[in-house]
């Protein structure tokens, strides 16, 4: 199915037959990715009484408790609650779930302490006030390792916090990255990418979110895209997502 868009003025059409899911699939065990030393994705079924419930062991059907950390096991959305002292949930904060998008390839740039990170001219070079709500950022080198890479310990890029506020200023609501976090793996809590995004404390952008750990294959180019964000509705900070680009002609 075909549909006619106006976004700023501009007509495109997105096919609504031809999804381009971003996402990375929760599964059990290692084969997921895991960072900031989560525990690993786990089920386990019901048991009450007479009753099991997994198929696999006799019951008659599946009935799985689910245990996992949003944050470290896979593709999550997350609102400004994930640093605020104050309660914002990712239910109360997505509110809308399509947008305009751009996305964009870069590699990020080693530094003398031997920190990777993406900076603020490399987001002046690619992206222009009014480009679009959202910025999906694809780095390289983009192996498929990034679909089960154990990240705890390895000091993943990040990016750096006055290319985050270039983007904020600039009209970035939505910020998804293939990266375990915006910022540093260890930064004594400094966290100031999420707060350059968030504007936190001084004004908190309660409607905007940040996608962490999508897996963009290189087969998808980079440029202008229709995003659906999809999230459960979690009365928390965060919640699991699933990213989805439809192309636009």
């Amino acid at each position: 199915m075909k549909i006619q868009l106006n976004i700023n003025n501009t007509s495109y059409e997105a096919d609504l037959n031809a999804p381009l899911d971003i996402s990375i699939p929760l599964r059990e065990g290692i084969e997921n990715p895991n960072c900031f030393y989560a525990p690993a994705m786990e089920t386990s079924p019901v048991i009450a009484g007479d009753f099991i419930g997994s198929t696999r062991e006799g019951g008659l059907l599946n009935f799985l408790n689910v245990k996992f950390n949003p944050h470290g096991n896979g593709t999550h959305t997350e609102c400004v609650g994930h640093i605020a002292k104050e309660i914002y949930t990712i239910n109360q904060s997505l509110q809308q779930f399509f947008f305009l998008a751009k996305l964009v390839t870069l590699y990020p740039q080693k530094q003398e302490n031997g920190d990777r990170i993406i900076l603020k001219e490399q987001f002046e070079n690619i992206y222009k006030k009014g480009d679009a709500d959202a910025l999906l950022l694809r780095t390289m080198p983009n192996e498929d390792t990034k679909l089960s890479r154990q990240y705890s310990g390895t000091n993943p890029p990040y990016l750096h916090h006055e290319g985050v506020t270039y983007l904020v200023e600039n009209g970035v609501k939505h910020l998804l990255l293939d990266l375990p976090s915006v910022d540093r793996e260890e930064d004594e809590g400094k966290l100031l990418a999420h707060k350059a995004f968030w504007q936190y404390p001084a004004a908190p952008r309660t409607d905007c979110t940040i996608t962490e750990m999508i897996y963009v294959p290189d087969t998808i180019p980079d440029g202008l895209y229709l995003l659906n964000i999809q999230i459960a509705s979690f009365e928390i900070d965060v919640s699991p997502s699933k990213p989805v680009l439809y192309a636009l002609s």
